[in-house]
């Protein structure tokens, strides 16, 4: 009996500190927002300053969308690729039944279909709110994160200079 109870008591604190390691990721996702007055004005302010506009599309519900926006937001090199080149902004998928999910059949048509490539998943517009690229995340991976490198090439490859030609 005495061995059974250091052991319920083992498997309490090994799951304690399992909850304790475990720390809330920031949500990013406004979803009252409209997603389609969200990309339009985006797609204003990419105009004036001459960048391109980063969709990520996902939600507060999809634990790889809210990793990828701790990742570059945390590293500074990504970071300031992110700020000098684009508009980044998250826009919310939900399935359920609101307003804003009356917006989604658009919202997906207008950026190509990109929830067939899973979440989160990148849409690259340039400044006419044309639809120049979209990245699948999962090519970006690497172990339970992201690649540091992976990730400064996509956003490289399709910053408005390197799309120039």
């Amino acid at each position: 009996m005495n061995a059974m109870k250091k052991g319920i008591f083992f498997f309490f604190l090994m799951f304690s500190l399992h909850l304790m390691a475990q720390t809330p990721m920031k949500k990013v996702y406004d979803e009252t927002l409209d997603p389609m007055a969200q990309i339009d004005e985006a797609l204003q302010k990419a105009k004036s300053s001459g960048k391109y506009v980063v969709c990520q599309l996902g939600g507060n519900w999809c634990s790889w969308c809210l990793r990828f926006a701790q990742f570059v937001t945390s590293d500074e090199e990504i970071h300031k690729v992110i700020d000098d080149n684009f508009v980044f902004i998250h826009v919310n998928y939900s399935r359920r039944a609101s307003e804003q999910s009356a917006q989604t059949p658009a919202m997906l048509k207008r950026l190509g279909n990109p929830v067939r490539f899973g979440f989160p998943v990148f849409v690259v517009l340039d400044t006419k709110g044309k639809v120049i690229h979209t990245q699948d995340s999962s090519f970006l991976e690497e172990g339970s994160g992201y690649s540091k490198d992976k990730v400064l090439r996509f956003f490289n490859a399709w910053t408005p200079k390197a799309c120039e030609f």
